[in-house]
């Protein structure tokens, strides 16, 4: 097959929204040697999650629970990650959301107005916020951090050698810590990754390596996604101080202002499906066993479900946005998710007067296959 576009080009990294809006309009079903059969289309990408017994999920050599699986083994380990993200399960943990956000506030006023918002702000935030869900030490925050960086460089530069590197960096850190709650009782610690061990499933517990997935599965997913968000949020309202304004008066729009916002510019660059029979997606035949990648940056801008796609508004019907996905494999930590990100930028907000772009620097944007902004250097006005 014949590539009809390359999403590692220069072309698209300059800027990945415009690129993914431009080969939804020319060519919504696209081939390319790394990611096979992309689809832009927002009606292809929802064809594609509702029809999982044509879209397999499997596509890693890896265990990956539940995301790499497909019903109804699927169904029976879903039902498990659900009862993490439940409203009450969420609503607990907000309180120590709070605090973490106000106390990386506190630490970012400390060192004055001018902040560069992803290294200084919203990657510590996810790593401190996810470590305290899992229950894990906060002497890990600093080893998260350093993988979660070297993770972005090295996918940057397709470094293929680093990235399996950083895999079993990550998987040595997560078997440590369900190795010493083993040797040290996990019914004694009352948190979630101790909870998860206790889990069964067909009458037995969960094994080392599924909770080991889960455990990855989540961390991998928060760090990335959490840290993204921030930052195309706080660009986003520093570029807008309209909406800015607005949500100052109104803190209560946040939720429906978050995932509108997120909407116009994704956190999340995509997901692979792998085709179980031949089929068709936007007029294009794919084989059976072909892999199949769901662009969500360009199937939450389509002009077709969205008018005006590009343009954030507030009081737009939020029922098509994928921000979550959709169908049986729509994120189950959404709910936690938007607490999260909630919480934040409430806590950013009390606690500044204003913020603006630093005129003197340009953000810069992310290389595929991440999303949002590598650097995005703001000017705080502290209250």
């Amino acid at each position: 097959m014949k590539p009809t576009w390359n999403p590692e080009s220069d072309q698209v990294n300059r800027d990945q929204v415009s690129a993914y809006d431009e080969m939804r309009l020319r060519c919504p079903v696209a081939h390319s040697e790394s990611l096979g059969w992309s689809v832009f289309r927002h009606a292809d990408v929802m064809r594609v999650l509702h029809e999982h017994q044509t879209f397999s999920n499997q596509v890693s050599q890896h265990l990956s629970v539940p995301n790499g699986m497909d019903p109804p083994e699927h169904t029976v380990y879903r039902k498990i990650i659900e009862r993490y993200f439940t409203s009450d399960s969420v609503a607990a943990f907000e309180p120590t959301c709070q605090q973490i956000a106000t106390k990386l506030l506190r630490e970012a006023y400390g060192r004055g107005s001018d902040i560069e918002v992803m290294t200084e702000l919203a990657s510590h935030f996810a790593v401190r916020v996810q470590c305290a869900f899992l229950g894990w030490p906060t002497d890990l925050h600093d080893p998260l951090l350093r993988w979660a960086s070297d993770q972005q460089h090295a996918t940057g530069a397709g470094d293929r050698e680093s990235l399996s590197r950083l895999a079993a960096e990550l998987q040595l850190i997560v078997n440590d810590l369900i190795s010493n709650r083993r040797l040290n009782n996990a019914d004694t610690n009352n948190d979630v990754t101790s909870s998860l061990m206790n889990e069964t499933i067909s009458q037995r517990q969960l094994s080392n390596e599924e909770v080991s997935s889960i455990l990855r599965n989540w961390t991998v997913g928060e760090l990335a996604t959490i840290a993204a968000s921030i930052g195309i949020l706080i660009h986003h309202l520093a570029q807008h101080p309209d909406h800015q304004s607005l949500l100052r008066r109104d803190p209560s729009m946040l939720p429906v202002a978050i995932d509108e916002i997120l909407r116009v510019h994704n956190p999340l660059h995509g997901n692979r499906r792998k085709t179980t029979c031949p089929a068709q997606l936007g007029g294009v035949d794919i084989d059976a066993g072909e892999r199949v990648y769901l662009n969500w940056i360009a199937a939450n801008r389509d002009e077709i479900v969205f008018e005006d796609a590009g343009t954030v508004k507030f009081d737009r019907d939020p029922q098509h946005n994928l921000l979550y996905g959709s169908g049986i494999h729509v994120c189950p930590g959404a709910p936690l998710a938007r607490m999260e990100l909630r919480v934040m930028m409430e806590s950013l907000l009390q606690q500044t007067a204003s913020f603006t772009l630093d005129p003197t620097r340009t953000a810069e944007p992310a290389a595929y296959p991440d999303s949002g902004y590598t650097t995005v250097f703001t000017r705080f006005q502290w209250k």
